[in-house]
């Protein structure tokens, strides 16, 4: 299934339940606990991403923090990915070195040899783009590339309603600042970029969809005001998966750049975007001990870590859901230790052994903690490792 409108339907349809006949196949016969992704759903996910961005006439640039694996980026870009998004400079460091570009670096960076080193990793300068929401940002920049000698290409991030980092679209400062990078003869005006990340926060596919219509007017009204003074907006990036699934149109708008779409999580289905049976990770566990309060799997808060959802939001007080073959509801994971899943179980007592397949309310650090996730391949007989290669480790 690739088309978005068939996949939200499905997820109003169909919630409630995960349907492990067919769906992370072979993951009860995993020994030790694991990370694992089913391969033909994450095929569908992207696919259906790919779909939704060629059907808008819009580039996609997913945000790669969300499965930090060379091996899925690739997948994105056969896909039609025109390029990807990171928040650290060894995430674009490493898919320029595989030749993964275009790079926006959609975090505010202040070290100008920072700068100036990923500056030199790449012969073409348009692989590469950073943001800039103050005047110091804009200073850091500018100074990193005179070090590098290269140009560097900029876009100014729009706080849209998360309130985390971006300049105040009611304000002067997006305009001052664009004005300072088109002047400087180091720094290239490269557009405006926004995340509604506090779509999260929202109670229903309409509440996200009003998120994402403020998300346009609001970027709309700035590049407006700075194309007044002489300055072109080339490009107008938005982000957050559940923003671009129930959009407003993308009038206006020339790329997007989701990143949970590719595994999705228990925060997507309580948002109402997708059912049970599109999230494509998973953790592979099994009962180790069952006393009368709770029964116990063997993996904890190293592995599922204590997210309740993206950017602190949750609409839950349980670390996941933990799913036994044939069953027609999960377990509540209630609580967590650094290896240990408790698990209310009610009358339905598993024994010791049982497998269990926990879905995670929040895939990104989970796939981050994991070390590497196991792909668990279409045909349910194979699997292989999915390195997160190169995604780890500090910035030289």
């Amino acid at each position: 299934m690739t088309d978005m409108t068939a996949i939200t339907n499905e997820a109003a349809r169909d919630a409630g339940h995960l349907d492990l006949s067919r769906r992370f196949a072979g993951f009860d016969r995993l020994e030790e606990p694991r990370v694992v992704i089913d391969e033909a759903v994450l095929d569908a996910n992207i696919a259906a991403m790919a779909k939704l961005a060629a059907d808008a006439g819009v580039e996609l640039r997913p945000h790669a923090k969300t499965h930090k694996s060379i091996g899925i980026a690739t997948l994105q870009k056969l896909h039609g990915a025109t390029g990807f998004t990171v928040a650290r400079p060894y995430e674009a460091k490493m898919l320029l070195d595989k030749g993964l570009g275009p790079v926006t670096i959609a975090y505010p960076l202040i070290a100008p040899q920072t700068i100036a080193t990923l500056l030199a990793a790449t012969d073409n300068a348009a692989d590469l783009r950073f943001i800039a929401d103050s005047a110091e940002t804009v200073a850091a920049l500018a100074e990193g590339a005179r070090i590098a000698a290269r140009k560097a290409n900029v876009m100014i991030k729009v706080d849209v309603g998360l309130h985390r980092c971006g300049v105040d679209p009611a304000g002067d400062l997006g305009v001052t600042l664009a004005a300072a990078i088109d002047a400087d003869p180091q720094l290239v005006f490269a557009g405006l970029l926004s995340h509604a990340g506090h779509a999260y926060g929202a109670g229903t596919p309409e509440m996200i969809r009003a998120i994402a219509g403020t998300e346009l007017q609001i970027m709309a009204s700035l590049r407006t005001r700075i194309e007044r003074h002489g300055i072109e907006v080339h490009s107008v990036s938005i982000g957050s998966t559940p923003s671009v699934i129930c959009h407003a149109g993308f009038d206006g708008v020339t790329e997007i750049r989701p990143g949970n779409y590719a595994f999705y999580d228990l925060t997507a289905v309580r948002l109402g975007l997708v059912s049970r049976n599109h999230l494509a990770l998973g953790i592979a566990a099994r009962i180790v001990a069952v006393n009368d309060h709770y029964a116990v799997a063997n993996v904890g808060s190293k592995t599922l870590t204590s997210d309740l959802g993206a950017h602190g939001t949750s609409a839950t007080t349980s670390f996941g859901e933990a799913w036994l073959p044939q069953a027609d509801a999960p377990l509540a994971v209630v609580k967590l230790s650094e290896e240990h899943a408790f698990l209310t179980y009610g009358e339905n007592r598993p024994v010791v052994g049982t497998p269990v397949l926990i879905l995670p309310n929040h895939s990104c650090p989970v796939a981050n903690l994991s070390g590497g996730m196991l792909l668990l391949e279409k045909d349910g007989k194979g699997r292989r490792e999915l390195a997160v290669e190169g995604f780890v480790g500090n910035f030289r």
